[in-house]
């Protein structure tokens, strides 16, 4: 494709187009004094409305040489011990976040026009709990973590494949065994912010700011 052709494709693209996006209003000054109950009726709302995969997220790091980088992954959950996702240590963000336990999660829901954005530092959570969160889950999702090697390099697709399937039949035989490197993350907020996209371009932006006297409250210019 030439490099006409993507800058008229890009011109050509709309956001939010109305087939398939509500714009609802939000009046800040309705919202709770604290960020997770919005957070969960807005995430409520984004299942509602068919918006797919609303539990994926971008996930900012910074790696051991300062360079940010940058991957979707699937939040674990949220309550007043912060917003969770795992990954095995040994992995690109597993070793960014050794090395810089702060982290950002971004979640859109382009069904409703909205962005959640949670920034805060990250904490890996005790081993018995990471276990317990990856055996809660499916067989496919243990047969991934056993097959381990993460951002290693892979020689090639016929590996992965043997390693896969390997995997996969231990974790149908054996449900409850560990995968020693896979690891529960948490981040605790200093910042959450809601953004909610309006039709006339007047977006709103609250900001949820932790202190030391706990949420304080503001709008931030769209």
């Amino acid at each position: 494709m030439a490099q006409n052709d993507l800058h008229a494709l890009l011109l050509a693209q709309r956001v939010w187009s109305p087939e398939v996006t509500r714009l609802p209003p939000f009046d800040p000054e309705t919202a709770p004094p604290t960020p997770l109950p919005l957070f969960t009726s807005w995430f409520a709302e984004a299942v509602d409305a068919g918006q797919p995969e609303p539990h994926t997220m971008t996930l900012a790091t910074v790696d051991e040489e300062g360079r940010p980088d940058a991957r979707i992954v699937m939040l674990h959950g949220a309550d007043p011990d912060g917003w969770s996702f795992a990954t095995h240590t040994t992995s690109r963000k597993g070793r960014a976040l050794d090395a810089h336990p702060y982290a950002a999660l971004t979640f859109y829901w382009p069904v409703l026009g909205r962005q959640v954005r949670v920034r805060g530092p990250v904490a890996a959570a005790p081993e018995e709990e990471s276990q317990a969160d990856l055996h809660a889950r499916s067989t496919g999702a243990l047969a991934a973590a056993l097959t381990g090697h993460q951002s290693e390099e892979l020689a090639c697709a016929d590996e992965l494949r043997r390693a896969s399937a390997a995997a996969w039949d231990r974790a149908r035989e054996n449900p409850a065994l560990p995968a020693p490197t896979w690891t529960l993350y948490r981040l605790r907020p200093d910042t959450v912010e809601f953004f909610q996209g309006a039709a006339d371009r007047a977006h709103v932006r609250l900001e949820y700011r932790s202190t030391e006297f706990g949420w304080s409250r503001g709008l931030l210019w769209p």
